[in-house]
């Protein structure tokens, strides 16, 4: 007997031996006990991922001699017949070749013949999406109504070519990416059976290749069996035998990223191109590695979106616990936008190698939280400065002699008797309730009685006028100072804050005054810019937060 390769030899003869597809077997075992299997069902998914097999047991499972029943007996007519594939009522047809409209014509034609022995005459069709428009255009009617003696079931890896007519007459049942553990644990299993010895980071490594397809995963171990002569097969042999990357090399790369060798990445790159090996694909799998270091920074518990073994998962986790990450997604960004270039490269070794060098040029950025203690030691720093200076004249008051320290004493008891007298004369000038001449009243004691009265009722035309003053004043008109911005100067011209300052003057004096609005002249604010603008470039607080952040002045706006 000829040999038989692992993939048709392994085939699961039930619903309990589909590795990860427990979703569509239940429900498929649920209809049968239930009596409602549909007459039309489309499985769909990733490439062997089990559709075809699935469709297979559930043709054995109708037509069983003792069914339909979830679990076939494997020994009556029909189910030896289908697992040996040349059964006369269980029809295997390729879509791809068999996609015209004649073809499906005289499908339909014998589908009014009964089965010769079976319960069911059925048809898998597979890759049923490669038939062509005309061909699906004669299932259509068929396909509803067929005869009840007839169950279509179709496979299909790109069910977005399969028109919405079609997909509406059948039962849908989309299969999933196998993981990489049910992988691993199966060709376990098998390699038992076979009575191989194989390490489980060969396995991990078949696996991995494999990309979530189990039919990929076993021809490759079968490779390895086949090509080896040595009882024992050891993860370099795989390596030799498959030609595949050592992932071992996707560590050395990020870990010579972080710590900036670029001449280690460039030996390894070039090693790796002498090998043989498809640079399109070792950039894809670098991208793939970068992309699950950025995941397994994000925390414990986002483990479970990285489909690789628990060592590689820890190992990741060892890789980036000092790395930011927004550096890791800085640099995945990267490689993701000139993975494009590569694709369609003649020589994608320069560009990779050129791709590699590029990142070494980024800076990291900083993290949120590095940024929020940096604002918080800078804000300390400007308190810092504004202590300073009261700080220094205590310092020199206390250093005064003892006969300067009585002569300060009595100017200041002199300046408080002065200050109370003046207190009390304008107490008695400013009645508020009775009329007087307004322009004997201290200007500057009006002017903060009319601050407070506007942040109590105007808070925003207050900020506004928070730097002005009164330059004019008598019983029928005010002149004021605007000393701010160009927009201070707009907002308070507004008629609605005119208005509201016209009441808070009335309320505050008891006449209503005319407000007139005065401007600098330009060249003294020009120099007034000026001088803001060099105090600017010279204060220790500017000065250290450009050291700080590691800045520049790029502009200077005028306050």
């Amino acid at each position: 007997m000829s040999y038989i390769v692992l993939a048709r030899k392994y085939r699961p003869q039930n619903f309990n031996e589909v590795i990860k597809q427990k979703h569509v077997t239940d429900t498929l075992s649920n209809a049968i006990l239930s009596d409602r299997v549909a007459h039309a069902h489309l499985f769909c998914g990733p490439r062997g991922t089990g559709k075809t097999t699935i469709a297979r047991v559930f043709a054995k499972a109708l037509n069983c001699k003792n069914g339909p029943i979830v679990v076939p007996c494997e020994t009556c007519r029909s189910c030896i017949e289908i697992k040996e594939t040349y059964s006369p009522d269980v029809f295997e047809i390729d879509g791809a070749s068999n996609n015209s409209v004649d073809q499906i014509r005289e499908l339909r034609d014998n589908l009014k013949y009964l089965p010769s022995h079976s319960r069911y005459k059925i048809y898998i069709i597979d890759e049923v999406h490669m038939l062509s428009q005309a061909a699906f255009n004669a299932l259509l009617k068929t396909l509803e109504e067929p005869p009840a003696h007839v169950i279509f079931m179709f496979a299909t890896t790109e069910v977005n070519k399969i028109p919405a007519t079609i997909l509406s007459r059948c039962q849908r049942h989309d299969l999933r990416i196998i993981d990489l553990n049910s992988i691993i644990n199966h060709m376990s299993y098998i390699c038992d059976k076979e009575k191989i010895k194989i390490d489980t980071k060969s396995l991990s490594l078949i696996a991995k290749e494999s990309q979530g397809c189990m039919r990929d995963a076993l021809s490759l171990l079968d490779q390895v069996f086949i090509c080896t002569t040595e009882p024992d097969i050891t993860y370099t042999k795989t390596l030799e035998i498959l030609s595949l990357i050592d992932r071992k090399i996707l560590f050395d790369i990020s870990e010579n990223v972080f710590n900036k060798n670029v001449l280690a990445i460039l030996n390894i790159i070039d090693s790796t191109y002498n090998r043989g090996y498809d640079l399109k694909k070792f950039y894809k799998f670098i991208i793939e590695h970068f992309r699950n270091l950025l995941i397994c920074k994000m925390g414990e518990s986002s483990r479970n979106l990285i489909d690789l073994p628990e060592n590689e998962i820890n190992l990741m986790c060892h890789q980036t616990n000092k790395i930011s990450v927004t550096f890791l997604t800085q640099l995945l960004d990267i490689l993701i936008k000139d993975e494009s270039q590569i694709k369609y490269s003649q020589d994608p070794k320069i560009i990779i190698e050129m791709l590699f060098i590029k990142l070494f040029q980024i800076k990291h950025s900083m993290p949120i939280d590095s940024l929020i203690d940096k604002i918080d030691n800078l804000y300390s720093f400007a308190n810092k400065i504004k202590t300073e200076p009261v700080l220094k004249n205590e310092k020199s008051e206390k250093q005064k002699p003892e006969t300067d320290k009585k002569h300060s004493a009595n100017s200041q008891a002199a300046h408080l008797e002065t200050e109370t007298e003046t207190e009390i004369k304008q107490k008695t000038e400013i009645n508020y309730q009775k009329p007087l001449d307004i322009s004997s009243i201290d200007k500057n004691s009006l002017w903060q009685k009319i601050q407070t009265n506007l942040s109590k009722n105007h808070p925003s035309l207050a900020a506004h006028l928070t730097k002005s003053t009164i330059k004019t004043i008598n019983n029928k008109n005010v002149e004021i100072n605007i000393n701010g911005t160009n927009f201070n100067h707009k907002m308070v011209k507004r008629q609605k804050s005119m208005d509201a300052l016209k009441d808070v003057f009335k309320d505050t004096v008891g006449v209503l005054l005319n407000i007139n609005i005065f401007d600098k002249p330009k060249e003294v604010l020009e120099n007034k810019k000026a001088d803001i603008k060099n105090s600017g470039l010279n204060n220790p607080f500017v000065t250290e937060a450009i050291k700080i952040f590691e800045g520049r002045i790029v502009e200077i706006k005028n306050l």
